[in-house]
């Protein structure tokens, strides 16, 4: 469907590598600690998104909010200085209760609820992935289950499903369920005003549609995320000088001397759904690595993809909410039209309205839940598209980009979209801007018992 149908490397670690390409025999002597359980859910999340087909980074975002969700659920119970979400969300609660005079195993009730809400949010993926969901969940089983009565294993198993079930059921009714079946509305009437967007002949998809014009109605995780003040985007004007041309005109000033390393960052930043784990799942990612830098128990890792999940969900939704609302067009209708006939972006225009950017918001928001776990001094290296062969029509490599706050990581996600020339720096700002309020208001969220903060 994209122009661009290149390898991506499949970022996991060993013993899902293992996985994937053995049988669980082969790997029974491989074992994974406690505290790592978490990251390897979290990177069959992040494989079952690259490698199921009809995804999109609306829909991956929703996905990655219930799986973070439903991963610190299914343990919450066993920390008691830690806070269940039940009745902090909209229209989330009743969830199943554990027996507090029985023993539960924490590693099995998240092992069990993470295998069943990834095969009911990704109903549509491929039997071959099914199989390595189950497999990965019968080898933590395996390990996890040793020593165990038969009663607490069926019990912590029974526990994990039920909650996850629960969860998808309230999943159904948010106005995303299955959404992979409606990417493009064909009945969408397009305003027709000056400034307003149009598919442009150099896009990403060849519809004519919009995707997911309606994502913007689905309900947000934090209720405080749909009371968020509305951007205002800058009033439409062709005279040269004007705000609105000046926009443009960076943008088509800004191709003209793009850098190497600008083109790197480009091309980096692109996660095409068709050729990578998406743009909220890059996101996802950025969590493993922070968590591998840190010595983190099972909840804390919990805690952290259940914030970045519905952080990036929630920056999605109200993203899309103003792409439409205003519905803005992207340089490459105004900048053949006033500027330079000829002009085409590095970077091929995504299909739907320019303003604000889903890059900058949702790798805000991300990078606000890290800093707020982790603190603003964090050195990493992205490796999310090593060994991806080299763009020959773009004459780029793919290049590691390392980092020493994740500050910069949203930034440079953002610039990419600028250096890409799809975006205005005016969309990367406000992009950035609400993506820190959306997260805050997650964080805002009582996590910890009062006297535990």
């Amino acid at each position: 469907m994209t122009l661009y149908k290149k390898k991506v490397q499949k970022i996991i670690p060993l013993i899902s590598l293992l996985l994937f390409l053995t049988a669980c025999s082969t790997t029974e002597h491989t074992k994974i600690e406690e505290k790592d359980v978490a990251v390897e859910w979290a990177n069959m999340t992040l494989f079952i998104t690259r490698y199921t087909p009809s995804n999109s980074p609306t829909f991956a975002s929703r996905a990655f909010g219930y799986a973070g969700l439903t991963m610190y659920e299914s343990i919450v119970p066993g920390y008691p200085e830690y806070t269940s979400m039940n009745g902090q969300l909209k229209e989330f609660e009743a969830l199943p209760t554990i027996d507090p005079t029985k023993e539960y195993n924490w590693v099995l009730s998240l092992n069990a609820g993470q295998s069943e809400i990834l095969k009911n949010i990704y109903v549509q993926t491929s039997d071959e992935n099914i199989q390595k969901i189950d497999s990965l969940e019968q080898l933590i089983f395996d390990q996890f289950q040793d020593g165990l009565d038969k009663e607490t294993v069926l019990r912590s198993v029974a526990f994990g499903k039920s909650v996850a079930n629960t969860i998808f059921d309230w999943s159904k009714t948010d106005g995303g369920h299955r959404g992979y079946l409606s990417n493009f509305d064909k009945t969408i009437v397009h305003p027709v005003r000056p400034g307003s967007w149009k598919p442009p002949l150099f896009a990403q998809s060849f519809s004519h549609h919009p995707l997911h014009p309606h994502w913007g109605e689905n309900r947000t995780f934090a209720t405080t995320n749909e009371l968020l003040q509305d951007p205002q985007p800058i009033p439409y004007d062709t005279t040269p000088g004007s705000p609105y041309y000046k926009q443009f005109e960076d943008v088509y000033l800004k191709d003209l001397q793009l850098t190497q390393n600008e083109k790197e960052v480009a091309i980096w930043w692109g996660d095409d759904p068709d050729v990578s784990f998406t743009p909220p799942g890059h996101s996802y990612y950025f969590a493993t690595l922070a968590l591998a830098g840190h010595d983190s128990n099972l909840i804390k890792s919990a805690q952290v993809y259940a914030q970045l999940g519905m952080a990036v969900s929630d920056a999605f939704i109200n993203c899309w909410k103003w792409k439409y609302q205003f519905f803005t067009e992207r340089p490459n209708t105004f900048i053949p039209q006033y500027i330079d006939e000829e002009w085409e972006s590095f970077w091929p225009d995504p299909p739907f309205p320019s303003f604000p950017s889903g890059h900058a918001i949702q790798a805000a928001a991300a990078a606000t839940v890290l800093e707020d776990n982790f603190g603003k001094k964090f050195t990493f290296t992205d490796k999310a598209h090593e060994g991806r062969k080299r763009d020959e029509l773009k004459e780029t490599d793919f290049v590691n980009r390392s980092f020493d706050t994740f500050w910069e990581a949203a930034q440079e996600t953002a610039d990419s979209r600028f250096y890409g020339g799809i975006h205005t720096q005016l969309d990367n700002e406000v992009g950035l801007e609400k993506g820190v309020e959306i997260a805050k208001n997650i964080a805002g969220l009582e996590w910890k018992k009062t006297n535990e903060k």
